[in-house]
């Protein structure tokens, strides 16, 4: 597992990080994922997220820790979730400190169900995002049957958006959008100052991407305090 963070530039802070999957060598996601076959991916699914908690652990993270995963793979939230919080409870990891990010690689198949699980997880103390928000199966009409706790805007709405009036119209409208649903955004893929300077203007101060740091092999990146002037 690699770990990028989060932060919320206002506060200058991270809040989050956020555990990606990582071949031995350091090999992407998507070269792992698609060697997981529709057989394996319930036990991928649990082996991610039991390794996630038990590195988070070892390495002493204080901050809240977001785990992806597949809404396919789960097929009765309080069964499946048994792995995770007995991992949680075996290392001593607080699950309310645990967010659980839906991801874009595959779409919802049955929005009821994920609406049950995003449900069942609120009343165990977990958050919830939608991963990719604007781009791929993770489009606008998601929300007229989920209520995750967080959207995650993905990159290519935040590309450029310092200087692209057509991006910050958007932006703009998904600020107030989530205001009125009662959720929080997060821009992923912040690439540059003038980006993430923008987003704050905005009013979305909690951020991800390589402008504030890589994904880091089993390691917690600290952030330059200059990143957030």
């Amino acid at each position: 597992m690699a770990f990028q963070p989060i932060v919320n530039v206002s506060q200058r802070q991270v809040i989050y990080y956020e555990a990606l999957v990582r071949g031995p060598n350091g090999e992407s996601a998507f070269s792992i994922l698609e060697q997981v076959t529709d057989e394996l991916m319930y036990r991928f699914d649990q082996a991610c997220r039991i390794k996630a908690i038990e590195l988070a652990s070892e390495m002493g993270m204080r901050e809240r820790l977001s785990i992806n995963f597949l809404p396919n793979a789960v097929y009765e939230p309080q069964a499946c979730i048994q792995a995770t919080l007995e991992t949680a409870h075996r290392v001593g990891w607080p699950p309310k400190q645990l967010n659980f990010e839906i991801t874009e690689t595959e779409r919802v198949n049955d929005r009821m169900h994920m609406r049950s699980i995003i449900e069942s997880y609120r009343e165990m103390g977990f958050t919830t995002s939608l991963d990719d928000f604007g781009n791929g199966y993770a489009n606008l009409d998601l929300l007229t049957d989920l209520r995750p706790d967080t959207l995650k805007i993905d990159r290519d709405l935040v590309m450029g958006c310092d200087s692209d009036k057509r991006r910050q119209a958007i932006l703009r409208s998904l600020v107030a959008l989530a205001k009125t649903l009662g959720t929080q955004l997060i821009a992923e893929g912040v690439e540059t100052r003038e980006e993430s300077r923008c987003l704050l203007a905005l009013g979305i101060p909690m951020q991800q991407g390589y402008y504030f740091s890589y994904p880091n092999l089993e390691a917690l990146a600290e952030i330059d305090d200059a990143k957030y002037d």
